[in-house]
């Protein structure tokens, strides 16, 4: 472990500002006086209180729900899915009369989880079932003519789409032409043109008030099958299969954990580690996870596995999905259980990566199979699969960051959107690579490559007619005050195909396109954003010590589980920090112990600071934003921190930078003239609450100020009137360089 000692803040105070990640913070803002007050209902601690009012919880009503969702009072799917009892009438008569069913799913971990959980249904139900997953290399997502004319040909009768198809109006009207009944399940924006199927299920047609709203595709399909089960009367058989089947494909593809989502996902956490399926089982193994919390009888659940032989109970009572349990623990006692973590980081990866550069066959028979031997096969094919993926991400990142580095970092600024195409790059990964490069860079990225796998490095050559027919296919990543697909719409005239949502997105475009593809994003990003959010967000919930990190507060965040889209992991942060050992570890991460005086009483904790390699080493003082994460080690579990941001300290205390600096530049500003590039200027030191402020300035009589320790200035003959600036880029950093050189010699004189 290496050890720094703490860094005079001096004029090379920039080098440790670019040994930091380039954040904005958004700290929210605390309402103690209502955090006592839910506590008085909730019996937990204020601080976590605080949290519940940071999601938008703000009485004692709502608090209750949240941290016991089985409290959710649901309607019957049936009244909120207007289609829902007809697809349940086209599905009996096809298993009935044995018609030939088909799913056409999709190749993400939404869309395979969803034709698997149909899959292993209707079969267990009676039906004659098959599926077809469209190629991603070939011919890219969703239901085309090829499938339904394939599905035709194959004798099929009724075609159930699972996570696609409301945008599909051709495909489903050629199955309609060829005398097919069409169910579309799907949870994606509705076009003002709907397909003409039989029937549509979809929450974006439903209620915005309906607890159902929020689903993924695999929450549809969920429904249905367990509709069309407790129909039947064999809902009990199934319900938990289904529900763990759910819940992976819930968090994989990032739904909101609210409404009915957080009920279920919450649930199947717990079904998870004890899975009868045989795919689950071997993802879990094969992965490495285990699941966390101590085992209470009290919280046994009513359902029994798929080999269970007990007859049907209120709980499957007609076309009600209510999954009860007895819940008279405390909520901060948890059963065995995985988190959302475990999925989003673990099992998830490993299912898309094989939608992403593999065989979704693999999958399918990964979750569906009840041979142990088969699925451990699978599992390693998964395993394989998701490494190369690893690499294939790490190898791209790294060209992505050259060719950033190399063309585009100085006019970020001015582009204020990064679009970055090269030859030769997989398909299946350039999203994650475009989510990699906006955690960077602070702006939104559009990333592509060329569909022709021939394509070079010449494929922007004017001279070069061929190259310029060729097309590019692409991913873009957004951030907050950007919307990824408003943006796309701009570039209409330019694209090919194109589709996405406020984060994130996808296109086509003829190279012939990309320069003025370029230019009209940039048009957008200009209008749409300032300089300020040119870094990544990183927002808040409070401020605690490390004093307050207790087993008791850890256990109370558990009740807020399941965290993710809609609740995020609870984040804080403590100033002041000592960075008392550091050193790299893995591939790229940063290991540390860290330590915070309270009360003249030392308090240390260790720490991660996942692939921060570049940052190290670390300055030795810090404000620092951090989740707290429970690390199991030979049967020893302790709290850590998993360090998110970091950046040089703003409280006022003995040691910290602001005071060094104040010693360093009195608070009686001085001051000097110096001459940079030929021009003479004037500098000087003023206080600025616990901040220094440097000013600068020129003959004409603008002044540059220039906070010590950020990396943005302000520019302007007045503040009304200043506009802000990188500081950290030429030529303000140069000239704020050689302010600092000639104050510092002065004081040395």
């Amino acid at each position: 472990m290496s050890q720094l000692h703490n860094p005079a803040i001096n004029p090379e105070i920039n080098s440790f500002r670019r040994r930091l990640p380039k954040q904005r913070w958004e700290i929210q803002p605390q309402n103690p006086q209502l955090a006592t007050q839910l506590a008085q209902k909730t019996n937990l601690l204020p601080i976590v209180n605080q949290l519940l009012i940071n999601r938008g919880i703000t009485n004692p009503e709502q608090a209750l729900i949240f941290l016991n969702p089985h409290t959710l009072k649901l309607p019957s799917p049936l009244e909120d899915f207007p289609d829902l009892a007809f697809s349940l009438e086209l599905l009996q008569n096809s298993i009935a009369t044995q018609e030939k069913i088909a799913i056409c799913g999709d190749y993400d971990a939404d869309g395979m989880t969803s034709t698997a959980l149909l899959l292993r249904s209707l079969r267990y139900l009676g039906a004659l079932v098959d599926y077809a997953i469209p190629s991603r290399m070939h011919e890219g997502y969703g239901i085309n003519t090829r499938i339904v004319e394939d599905f035709k040909d194959e004798g099929v009768g009724l075609i159930l789409t699972v996570d696609n198809g409301i945008a599909a109006f051709e495909p489903i009207a050629r199955a309609k032409g060829l005398g097919l009944k069409v169910i579309v399940t799907d949870h994606h924006e509705v076009p003002q043109k709907i397909p003409p199927a039989d029937a549509i299920l979809n929450p974006k047609l439903i209620a915005p008030s309906s607890p159902y709203r929020g689903v993924a595709g695999v929450g549809v399909a969920y429904i249905l099958a367990v509709c069309l089960a407790q129909q039947m009367g064999k809902a009990k058989e199934l319900i938990n299969p289904m529900l763990e089947l759910f819940t992976l494909g819930t968090i994989a593809d990032l739904a909101p954990l609210s409404g009915v989502n957080r009920r279920w996902v919450k649930r199947g956490l717990q079904q998870l580690p004890k899975s009868s399926l045989a795919g689950v089982q071997a993802l879990i193994q094969m992965s490495g996870v285990q699941a966390k919390g101590s085992e209470n009888s009290n919280q046994a659940s009513n359902f029994k596995t798929n080999n269970s032989k007990t007859s049907n109970s209120k709980a499957n009572n007609h076309q009600t999905i209510n999954h009860q349990t007895n819940n008279k623990q405390s909520p901060t006692k948890n059963k065995k259980t995985l988190k959302p973590e475990d999925i989003g980081f673990r099992l998830g990866p490993r299912i898309n990566a094989i939608g992403r550069i593999g065989d979704p066959q693999t999958v399918i028979e990964l979750l569906t199979t009840d041979d142990m031997g088969m699925a451990l096969e699978r599992a390693m094919n998964c395993e394989d699969i998701n490494r190369r993926r690893q690499d294939m991400c790490t190898e791209i990142e790294k060209q992505a960051i050259a060719t950033v580095e190399d063309l585009y970092a100085a006019s970020l600024e001015d582009d204020r959107v990064l679009v970055v195409v090269q030859p030769e790059w997989h398909h299946g990964v350039i999203g994650i690579v475009a989510s990699r490069l906006v955690e960077r860079y602070g702006v939104p990225v559009f990333i592509g490559t060329y569909e022709d796998p021939e394509a070079d490095l010449e494929s922007n050559s004017e001279s070069n007619s061929e190259s310029n027919q060729r097309h590019i296919r692409g991913s873009a990543r957004g951030i907050p005050e950007f919307h990824v697909f408003e943006a796309l719409e701009y570039c209409d005239e330019l694209l090919g195909k194109y589709g996405g949502h406020k984060a994130a997105g996808g296109f086509s475009i003829s190279s012939t396109n990309l320069e003025a593809f370029r230019e009209h994003l940039s048009e957008f990003a200009n209008k749409s954003l300032e300089i300020k959010h040119l870094k990544p967000l990183l927002k808040i919930d409070a401020q605690i010590n490390f004093s307050d990190i207790t087993t008791e507060l850890y256990q109370q965040l558990n009740s807020l589980e399941p965290c993710g889209i809609d609740n995020p992991d609870p984040v804080f942060w403590s100033d002041n920090v000592r960075v008392i050992e550091q050193g790299t570890v893995g591939k790229g991460h940063i290991k540390l112990t860290l330590a915070q005086t309270i009360n003249n009483k030392d308090y240390k904790i260790k720490a991660i600071a996942w692939r921060w390699r570049e940052y190290c080493p670390l300055p030795s003082r810090l404000d620092i934003a951090y989740k707290l994460r429970e690390n199991d080690f030979n049967g020893n579990s302790t709290i850590e921190l998993e360090v998110i941001g970091a950046r040089i300290p703003l409280s006022s205390s003995p040691n910290n930078a602001s005071n060094e600096i104040s010693h360093k530049y009195p608070n009686k500003p001085t001051t000097r003239l110096f001459t940079h590039q030929e021009r003479q200027y004037s500098c000087a030191i003023y206080p600025n609450g616990n901040s220094q402020e440097l000013r600068i300035k020129n003959p004409e009589g603008k002044v540059l100020a220039f906070t010590i320790g950020e990396s943005t200035a302000l520019i302007g003959k007045s503040r009304q009137e200043a506009k802000e600036i990188d500081a950290s880029q030429p030529p303000y950093k140069n000239i704020i360089q050689a302010a600092l050189n000639s104050l510092s010699t002065h004081n040395r004189e």
